[in-house]
């Protein structure tokens, strides 16, 4: 089981308001996180999520095996915001995305969840390396492109969420101020204005078990 939680000193949920993603995660400047894919849980796997004030923001703690196939991101209250959970159909995999209203704390049991975005591994249009979808929504809602285990790619819209190409959010290899590039595993992900942070911070961690990197 693995639960994503960020903790209360350094939460951007409060700015967030409904937007296109249907997510609640709308900002209307760009941010910039650090994302470090490894998990602060000793001998655990997972992700860390840094914010611009360099306090941890999110975090992704698998306490069993790489590649859970169960993901439960959670506010600073510890209630389930978003299940990601990883199906596979022989060969094929998808990992389909919900959100959660009014769950328990500390819990993976919500009172209600209402499905909202699936990804899809597969060449998409163009050549995408996958393609996500929303739910009740028509078309490629965002593309991405790239290679996640190389550490760099791009979230675009899609042909299904208006303004077609538009790049909402791109993560490369972190490089510190005097410009060394450090490792495949320390990230930056840059989100800009009137992006879905939430919904973009559940594709950097569905890209993340895609490349097995947590």
């Amino acid at each position: 089981m693995a639960k994503i939680q960020p903790l209360p000193a350094a939460s951007p949920s409060a700015e967030w308001h409904h937007g296109d993603g249907g997510g609640g995660g709308v900002q209307g400047k760009q941010a910039v996180y650090t994302v470090w894919m490894k998990s602060l849980v000793f001998n655990g796997h997972g992700c860390t999520v840094y914010g611009s004030d360099g306090r941890v923001a999110f975090r992704v703690d698998n306490y069993g095996c790489r590649g859970s196939r169960d993901v439960f991101f959670m506010d600073t209250a510890g209630t389930t915001l978003i299940g990601i959970q990883t199906k596979s159909f022989g060969m094929m995999k998808r990992w389909e995305a919900s959100r959660h209203h009014g769950g328990e704390k500390e819990t993976t049991t919500a009172t209600a969840t209402t499905p909202w975005f699936r990804v899809q591994r597969g060449r998409g249009p163009g050549g995408a390396m996958a393609t996500v979808t929303l739910h009740g929504g028509v078309g490629m809602a965002y593309r991405i492109d790239g290679c996640p285990s190389k550490s760099e790619y791009r979230i675009s819209r899609g042909g299904g969420c208006g303004g077609d190409g538009e790049v909402v959010a791109e993560v490369a290899r972190k490089q510190t101020a005097s410009g060394v590039v450090l490792g495949e595993d320390v990230l930056t992900l840059t989100v800009g204005p009137g992006a879905d942070h939430l919904l973009v911070l559940g594709l950097v961690v569905v890209c993340g078990l895609i490349s097995r990197a947590m």
